[in-house]
């Protein structure tokens, strides 16, 4: 799976997992943020999540513009300093008045603005790095790897925001509201982390950080020429992607709103027994460990290499067991700890699908990566009906707040949502890092910042209809609210599958 990939792939992705833990650690607590420092409605805070989240997957689009007219590099650079102006300015506690909305108001600007400048840039020098044909056979194997670096990072930052509040709380005296902030100062920390690596590995990547019309006249790179015909082929299918897919970030980016809403007003706060398990991040990292390890026993590697992983295998085993017999008899749960789920299980899983494809591969039979975004959109709508199954006979949200002021509420167990992160993540498995892959591969050189801008873009979008889900978030009832999610990717699916055609062609 790490065999053969260049070293510039693994820099790029530990660069991108520090930045992505400082950005997923605020965004763990960023909606629960605003309604308690600024007594938001649920509605009113969406607005603002949403418009945030559509800002930081909009503006790669310009990112991308600019990129391809002074380089990936420099746009990467610049782009984690104004991130960190922004994470500085959320990490002052000013109250909750109108100052302290302007300046927050200012942060998310400067932290959408450095992300577009960051995020889609990073992707198309991995993209870049497999125009090699020496490792071109590698593309999706090398996005899934990024990908799971990612969530790497997504995946230990709602444990950080929760246990660093509570140590500001406990500790330091702070009261909630002001709490919050020492999260958001996380971000700032990770920013400077993933610099630092930037920097010191800058050599193995430095030579895709240039867009082709530099490289070219460098000469130290032919640029590929397509016809007029040809680049609007290729435009057009990545068009229709990118309309299909905005309709899956609508669906998946609920994590942090009404799924999020859900766990912090339906969940039963407290979980017993080995379930407590589940919410201790060193047993998470334990089960992605012996994950990789069983690959590694049974996989392609010398004798030495696989007693090593054995020997791993035992040991993350061996703590298994051992937390297993001394879990705690009761564990109270806070609601941005379910947002560990889905990067937990991308980090677990991104082995198994690439055994998968992989195995599909050598047989002649692997899908196509729009065939794939296709299954992904599948897959999501049926998260979104073991939502709604499981919501039947629910009180609505608003009942909900009234019962539990009366004592009278009712609380689902939280496996609920740990099933639904888990089918969600195999649609965002089949989607996202293949989505990626298609793009590096298909957008024209010419205007691949563009293109890969035009990805996020539709992100964007995704994450602005995510509001929807909180303007739902009030009287309707819970199985109707996630009904229109599972409409909505089924609907997306079928429109991708019968323009699946054009977009394989567009792939030759």
């Amino acid at each position: 799976m790490f065999k053969n990939q260049p070293k510039g792939l693994f820099a790029l992705a530990l660069a991108n997992t520090g930045e992505r833990f400082g950005y997923y650690t605020m965004l763990a607590v960023f909606a629960l943020f605003l309604r308690a420092n600024f007594g938001l409605s649920a509605d009113a805070a969406s607005r603002i999540y949403a418009g945030f989240l559509a800002c930081v997957y909009f503006l790669p689009l310009i990112g991308g513009w600019i990129a391809d007219k002074i380089g990936y590099g420099k746009c990467v650079t610049i782009g984690i300093f104004v991130m960190f102006l922004g994470y500085i300015c959320l990490a002052i506690p000013l109250g909750g008045g109108g100052f302290a909305m302007g300046i927050m108001l200012l942060a998310l600007l400067l932290i959408s603005f450095g992300t577009g400048l960051f995020k889609g840039n990073l992707q198309v020098m991995v993209g870049n790095l497999y125009d090699d044909p020496q490792y071109a056979d590698r593309r999706d194997a090398a996005f899934s790897l990024f990908y799971m670096a990612i969530n790497i990072g997504a995946m230990f930052a709602p444990t950080a925001a929760v246990k660093i509040m509570a140590w500001a709380q406990e500790s330091l005296g702070y009261n909630v509201n002001d709490s919050y902030h020492f999260a958001f100062m996380v971000a700032c920390a990770s920013l400077i982390l993933s610099i630092a690596i930037y920097y010191a590995c800058r050599p193995w990547f430095k030579h895709v950080e240039h867009t082709a019309k530099q490289a070219a006249q460098s000469g130290n790179e032919k640029v590929e020429e397509l016809t007029p015909e040809q680049t609007k082929k290729r435009i057009v299918a990545l068009c229709l992607v990118f309309t299909v897919v905005l309709f899956f970030w609508m669906a998946f980016h609920q994590n942090g709103l009404t799924l999020t809403f859900f766990a912090d007003e339906f969940v039963n706060p407290v979980v017993s027994g080995a379930q407590t398990m589940a919410f201790n991040i060193w047993n998470l990292v334990a089960v992605a460990v012996l994950v990789y390890s069983l690959f590694g026993i049974f996989g392609e590697g010398s004798s030495k290499a696989k007693m090593i992983w054995g020997c791993v295998g035992s040991a993350v085993t061996a703590f298994l067991v051992f937390q297993y017999f001394h879990h705690p008899a009761e564990l109270g749960i806070a609601a941005p700890i379910f947002q560990q789920f889905n990067p937990f299980y991308v980090v677990a899983l991104t082995p198994v699908s690439m055994a998968i494809f992989g195995a599909l591969n050598k047989r002649g039979k692997e899908p196509s990566a729009p065939r794939k975004i296709a299954y992904g959109m599948v897959v999501a709508a049926a998260a979104y009906v073991l939502m709604a199954v499981c919501s039947i006979g629910l009180l609505t949200p608003a009942q909900q707040e009234m019962a539990r002021l009366s004592g009278d509420a009712t609380f689902v167990n939280a496996n609920v949502l740990i099933y639904t992160y888990l089918i969600l993540t195999f649609g965002e498995l089949l989607l996202s890092p293949m989505g990626i892959s298609f793009v590096s591969k298909v957008a024209p050189p010419k205007y691949k910042g563009m293109m890969m801008g035009g990805w996020f873009v539709a992100t964007a979008i995704g994450n602005y209809l995510v509001r929807i889900g909180g303007k739902l978030w009030g009287d309707i009832p819970l199985w109707i609210v996630w009904s229109v999610f599972v409409g909505v990717c089924l609907i997306a699916a079928i429109f991708m599958f019968s323009i699946m055609k054009k977009l394989e062609e567009a792939t030759k």
